[in-house]
């Protein structure tokens, strides 16, 4: 059973972690590889609207795909993009990244070999990482226009698609810690915190939801 308490402080966290970008044509689309197959799937609708002409996905694997993605996160999101009809020449995979930092640093690399000039991205993510994929985008490719996008989710149905309400806590609990310490360790840029969600996140560590966390210092998952 999970508290009142905890669901109000994650719903809180959720709320925050959304930056409300409006999405306009950018010169790519980075899928940023994960468990959840559903940032494919909002990669290939923002492809069909027009979006962006080209998608990275970049993604190996990690203890929560290894098993459900054994080709990597990258591969089984281009996959799935072609199944929803994205031509696979408009798709680059980029399949070494284990992190958020390496996501952005990997596929910037591929699209310079490839001669792709890039002045805006959109940064297409699970719904409750937005905040921390662009802080880390920001720090690590500043010149670039950085629309961050994921599924226009509510919080409780985002539960229900991934079907396990304590993980999607935890992971929301580990991206708020990344937020707080990673600017200082200069992964990310430092973003304002109110003091409403700082609470929250202190919360939710002290009723358990730590299994995302990293410690100080912080090694990058």
């Amino acid at each position: 059973m999970i508290p009142q308490q905890s669901w109000e402080d994650a719903r809180r966290l959720w709320d925050f972690q959304q930056m409300g970008h409006r999405v306009h044509p950018c010169s790519v689309a980075i899928g940023l590889g994960s468990h959840d197959l559903g940032v494919a799937d909002t990669t290939a609708a923002l492809y069909h609207r027009g979006m962006a002409p080209l998608i990275v996905f970049t993604g190996a694997t990690s203890r929560t795909t290894r098993e459900r993605m054994p080709r990597g996160e990258a591969e089984h999101y281009r996959e799935r993009a072609i199944d929803l009809g994205v031509p696979a020449d408009a798709i680059l995979v980029e399949p070494n990244a284990r992190n958020t930092g390496e996501n952005i640093t990997f596929s910037r690399a591929l699209l310079a070999d490839r001669g792709t000039h890039v002045t805006s991205a959109l940064l297409v993510c699970k719904p409750y990482e937005e905040r921390r994929a662009y802080g880390t985008a920001r720090k690590l490719w500043p010149d670039v226009e950085w629309v961050c996008a994921s599924a226009p989710m509510a919080f409780m149905e985002y539960i229900d698609s991934i079907g396990d309400a304590r993980l999607v806590i935890d992971m929301l609990v580990g991206a708020q810690q990344r937020l707080m310490v990673y600017p200082e360790q200069g992964f990310m840029i430092r973003q304002d915190i109110p003091a409403d969600v700082e609470a929250a996140y202190h919360r939710l560590v002290s009723a358990g939801f730590t299994s995302r966390l990293v410690p100080a210092p912080a090694a990058r998952d």
